[in-house]
């Protein structure tokens, strides 16, 4: 553990980021399995609902920077692509 005031706070101040990163990271990868599931079960209304909330949470990640935006396009139109291919 630290002893000098601001080596203390920088280690604060590190955890409530590392915290609020895995927080981010993992509702992206959440919603992306949950848009993955619809798509897999064939319910065409519930994979495109769960497509915009996926879309959303990866547009997050980019914008904190969690993610790059080229991983973010490439999930995008994977998900975009399958949700599509339904009848």
């Amino acid at each position: 553990m630290p002893n000098i005031k601001s080596a203390k706070k920088r280690v604060i101040t590190s955890r409530k980021k590392n915290a609020n990163n895995t927080l981010g990271r993992s509702s992206m990868k959440t919603a992306i399995k949950k848009s993955e599931k619809a798509i897999k079960t064939q319910d065409k209304a519930l994979a495109e609902e769960n497509l915009k909330v996926a879309i959303k949470r990866i547009d997050k990640a980019v914008a904190s920077g969690l993610i790059h935006k080229n991983k973010a396009a490439r999930e995008k139109s994977r998900l975009t692509k399958q949700t599509n291919a339904l009848n």
